[in-house]
């Protein structure tokens, strides 16, 4: 959609072929069990410059978002929030006064933060992310409660296993950048109204055309009716289609579990973490979407939770949101959502594998095919922009 829009706007006539009935990929909205949720709790952050661009281009109203400083805060006594300054102040006062960890520790991060600065946050090789934190003596409360969660909810890769690489591409724009750059941007309506909807209208009112429930299996007969071909698929799905392109990738699970409790039950804020069971965040979908006494677990990465069934998880989710909410009564229903190759894993050397293609006029694009960012929707969206700027 991002490669689709940015075409359209340049007055070049585009056909989207869409397999599903909803434009998004792995962001869009569901229905399940007669009940409209999102296939994933998405977390957009200030530095996702293309992104916000193409929503605004797309006509996307501006509180189709919930905008704020980016603050992290635990169920239990940890609290980090950055503060409005020019960098690195923002940076340097929310680390200092964080809760919740010791000041050696917080110290140790504002000088771990500066050995990177001065590094151009660039490592001479990639290795996996747990190694970067032990070489910084970045463990202890604050690696647990703020490097770790970082990596997995921006790399959705174990840190034992994530690239650093990538890692501080994120720390980079996000903790370094400009002061709204680490805000936290929370949809406040579902995936699909939040950028594809609006992309599909833009595209037909500048002369292109969605074609939905259409799976297309023969790239030639695309390339002989077409002047150019943007792929922008799953690397699973391009073995069929381009064989030869991508590597035999990892793949990475998000499972997102929906709880609806009464209507009377909310959360101090919209986003809350949890640091020592199976969920990492929990967001009020009241706060963000008005589905009051919904709650929504993520769990991202690979984890034992893997072996069990959604009704376990989802009990499982229960009981974790029970023991830091005493007196939460069980769940009315809940729904659980397994995105079981979310993202491919965002290991060492990955960005370096994938094939350009061969044949001409065709490219590719997908979060995977970004040579620097890790797979999220910010990447997906460079990489459509950065096709279209290919056939431009």
């Amino acid at each position: 959609m991002a490669a689709a829009v940015t075409l359209a706007g340049r007055g070049v006539p585009v056909t989207v072929f869409e397999s599903g009935p909803v434009p998004g990929g792995r962001a869009r909205r569901v229905a399940l069990q007669g009940t409209e949720l999102d296939n994933g709790q998405h977390i957009l952050i200030g530095a996702y410059a293309e992104l916000f661009r193409l929503m605004r281009i797309a006509g996307v109203p501006g509180d189709a978002v919930l905008r704020r400083p980016l603050e992290i805060r635990y169920f239990d006594d940890f609290y980090f929030r950055a503060r409005r300054l020019p960098y690195p102040f923002g940076l340097l006062c929310g680390l200092l006064l964080a809760k919740g960890a010791p000041f050696s520790e917080r110290l140790g991060a504002v000088r771990f933060i500066a050995a990177m600065r001065r590094s151009g946050f660039r490592l001479d090789e990639d290795f996996p992310v747990e190694d970067l934190l032990q070489k910084h003596a970045q463990g202890g409360r604050i690696g647990h409660y703020l490097w770790r969660p970082l990596c997995v909810s921006a790399l959705n890769t174990p840190p034992t296993e994530a690239s650093a690489q990538a890692f501080l591409a994120v720390v980079r724009d996000t903790l370094c950048g400009a002061p709204d750059a680490s805000d936290l941007v929370l949809p406040r309506v579902d995936l699909s109204r939040l950028f594809p909807e609006p992309a599909a209208r833009f595209v037909e009112r500048n002369g292109g055309t969605m074609r939905f429930g259409v799976t297309v299996r023969d790239l030639a007969a695309l390339r002989g009716e077409f002047s150019a071909v943007i792929l922008a698929v799953g690397p699973h799905q391009l073995k069929t289609l381009l064989p030869g392109v991508a590597p035999a990738y990892s793949y990475q699970p998000i499972y997102t579990c929906y709880l609806q409790y009464p209507e009377s039950t909310r959360l101090a804020l919209p986003m809350l973490g949890l640091a020592d069971g199976l969920v990492q965040w929990v967001f009020d979908r009241g706060a963000l979407t008005g589905e009051k006494g919904r709650l929504a677990c993520v769990i991202s990465a690979q984890g034992d939770h893997q072996q069990l069934s959604l009704d376990e998880l989802a009990d499982l989710c229960h009981r974790e949101l029970a023991h830091a909410l005493p007196g939460l009564p069980p769940p009315l229903w809940s729904r659980v959502i397994a995105e079981k190759r979310a993202t491919i894993s965002c290991t060492p050397g990955v960005k370096g594998l994938l094939v350009k293609p061969t044949l001409p006029n065709v490219h590719l694009a997908g979060d995977y095919t970004d040579p620097e960012y890790p797979p999220t929707l910010e990447a997906a969206v460079r990489s459509g922009v950065r096709a279209a700027a290919e056939i431009l």
